[in-house]
């Protein structure tokens, strides 16, 4: 699963990010890191972006990107 299949109000928890690019490097400083826990929080009225809180801020990110991280789901 990855973290754009997320509906709204879901949770999961990053097991990795498959990007081998600079964006790689972006998301992780983002905390985007293995083990962190991610809500999604809205999405734009078109579907992308979309906000996720992680670690306690609120990001947007586009669909390309999130396609790229790979979550599972949470029961939290």
């Amino acid at each position: 699963m990855t973290l754009s299949d997320l509906q709204t109000g879901e949770r999961a928890t990053v097991t990795g990010i498959g990007s081998l690019t600079t964006e790689r490097r972006r998301l992780l400083d983002l905390g985007l890191v293995p083990g962190t826990i991610v809500e999604a929080v809205m999405r734009s009225p078109l579907g992308d972006p979309c906000a996720y809180r992680i670690r306690g801020a609120v990001i947007a990110l586009r669909r390309e990107q999130t396609a790229q991280i790979q979550v599972n789901p949470s029961k939290i």
